[in-house]
């Protein structure tokens, strides 16, 4: 017997940009110690010290995401796998701002009788001796911390990733830690843990559609490259079938984290059944992350086929739209009401999107797709952590309540928190001198110089319906007689005062000056390839 023996072949290093990558790096690393802390540190130290990583991970993260933006670093880092680029770089700074925001209401302790809003033993069955013992014991889930950094980071890695296989990583990385997170709270835990059984249900459904379409797309292309995929669309003729199955099935798995129709059916339950903190945070991070990770794999990978893809975009954007509008209006729930809200302004966002006015595609002095979507998920993302942050002032023997029958005539109970939700609310809506109303504007102009005005007529008219549910609260606030049993507004740490004043100043000035944000947007660029 002859034994052969292979040539050894020489191993090349793979070249990992350390520097470009720190902002990921850092949250991430904080996110491990804080699964170390929970394991070792004794439980009365654990709420402090993981409070304590959480707020100094997310700083350090910034401030590193914001020298490279000062840097102009653009590049494909990581062996091709993740892109830092500008739009990249913008949405980390602007998820970092958020998640601090939305960590200071995880860590509210005033609100409640001394504790937080989520459930002391995740483990114990509700309404169990178990559970009764963990409240009287004033027992903290503090792993909420750690969880909170591994969404973030999965949502920074999901907006930057440039390969197919990343970005499902990165979409299982930031969706994990969120149904768990769902399930958590305090109160109304079976509601809670409903919402979270359906969000990981559908969620899972929705990754196995995504997996498929780029098992197909990588069939098509040979890579997993979003550049590659690109340049196989430019040189291959044939194997359309496998293109457009590939395209639709994962557009179906990025459009169920947007939320927009018809893959919205998780939206209202898990906004209601959450934790109000975790819903503010997943309703405004969640939806920047997708929003980029849809346009970077449209615009990269698939823009090429974008006559294939963009009259599917305008059905559902259309349906988005309008069924998030006319819906709202039937809610009795302040959640379910902002949830179908949510989806609306994932319609608007997809108007921009279709509109696809790219500086290269004939724009050169107006505002571009990608600007007018940055510029709007900063607005909406401050304005919707602000009024979540309110909802959980608003409270009765039960916890929050959120029946839209208990807001009647908060104005009179308590004018200044009634009218700052009630900014909120405007801005939602879009009326001048709002974040809300540049926001719209930037993302209807841009679509109208792609040449989508219909979906901004479309856009325009569903505006006017939200408009009414929007002032419909307003007038239930301010207009109606305070009843005998009228729910208490609790007073507030320092915690979700900081939140609902970053997140009115933000939505201020925005609206006010939005100047250096949509010109901070401009700089940062298009997707580089």
């Amino acid at each position: 017997m002859i034994a052969y023996v292979l040539p050894l072949a020489d191993f090349v290093a793979p070249k990992i940009e350390y520097n470009e990558l720190a902002p990921l790096l850092v949250v991430f690393g904080a996110a491990c110690v804080g699964v170390l802390v929970e394991a070792f540190l004794p439980r009365s130290l654990r709420h402090l010290v993981q409070l304590a990583i959480t707020v100094v991970a997310i700083v350090a993260s910034g401030v590193l995401t914001g020298i490279l933006m000062n840097d102009n670093k653009e590049l494909i880092a990581a062996q091709g796998a993740i892109s830092v680029d500008g739009p990249a770089l913008f949405t980390w700074l602007t998820l970092l701002a958020l998640t601090l925001i939305s960590v200071l209401l995880f860590a509210e302790r005033s609100v409640d009788g001394g504790l937080s809003a989520f459930a002391g033993q995740a483990a114990a069955v509700p309404g169990s001796e178990a559970e009764r013992e963990g409240t009287a014991a004033r027992i903290e889930h503090t792993e909420i911390f750690p969880l909170t950094l591994f969404a973030v980071g999965g949502m920074m890695l999901f907006a930057a990733s440039n390969d197919l296989l990343v970005l499902f990583v990165a979409l299982e990385v930031f969706s994990l830690p969120l149904y768990l997170l769902c399930g958590l709270a305090r109160r109304r835990r079976l509601i809670s843990q409903e919402a979270a059984m359906k969000y990981f249900l559908l969620g899972a459904f929705s990754s196995a559609f995504l997996l498929f379409g780029i098992a197909l797309l990588y069939g098509y292309a040979g890579t997993m490259s979003l550049g590659g995929i690109s340049d196989a669309l430019a040189s291959q003729t044939g194997g359309d079938t496998i293109l457009l199955a590939g395209t639709g099935l994962i557009a179906v798995g990025l459009l169920f984290k947007v939320g927009a129709v018809p893959f919205h059916s998780w939206t209202p339950d898990v906004y209601q059944g959450a934790p109000t903190p975790v819903t503010g945070f997943m309703a405004a991070c969640t939806k920047i992350a997708a929003f980029i990770g849809l346009m970077r794999v449209f615009y990269v990978a698939l823009g090429g086929t974008r006559w294939d893809w963009a009259p599917m975009m305008w059905i559902v954007a259309i349906l988005t739209m309008v069924i998030g509008s006319i819906v709202a209006i039937t809610q009795t729930d302040v959640k379910r009401m902002l949830a179908y809200s949510s989806i609306a302004h994932a319609g608007f966002l997809l108007t921009a999107f279709v509109g696809l006015a790219q500086s290269g595609n004939g724009v050169h002095n107006g505002i571009t797709s990608t600007q007018a979507v940055l510029f709007y998920l900063v607005s909406y993302g401050f304005a919707t952590v602000g009024a979540f942050a309110v909802i959980t002032l608003v409270r009765d023997a039960g916890g929050e309540a959120t029946h839209l029958s208990r807001w009647a005539g908060l104005g009179k109970k308590s004018p200044l928190l009634a009218g700052i939700f009630a900014f909120f609310l405007l801005s939602f809506a879009g009326i001048p001198l709002t974040a809300g109303f540049t926001g719209k504007w930037a993302v209807f102009s841009a679509a109208w110089t792609g040449g989508a005005w219909p979906l901004v007529v479309v856009a325009v008219l569903s505006s006017l319906v939200a408009a009414f549910f929007y002032v419909r609260v307003i007038v239930l606030m301010f207009f109606s007689d305070l009843p005998a049993d009228s729910p208490d507004v609790a007073l507030p740490g320092w915690q979700t005062t900081s939140a609902v004043a970053l997140g009115l100043a933000a939505t201020v000035v925005l609206g006010l000056v939005p100047g250096p944000v949509l010109d901070l947007a401009a700089r940062a660029g298009e997707f580089i390839r």
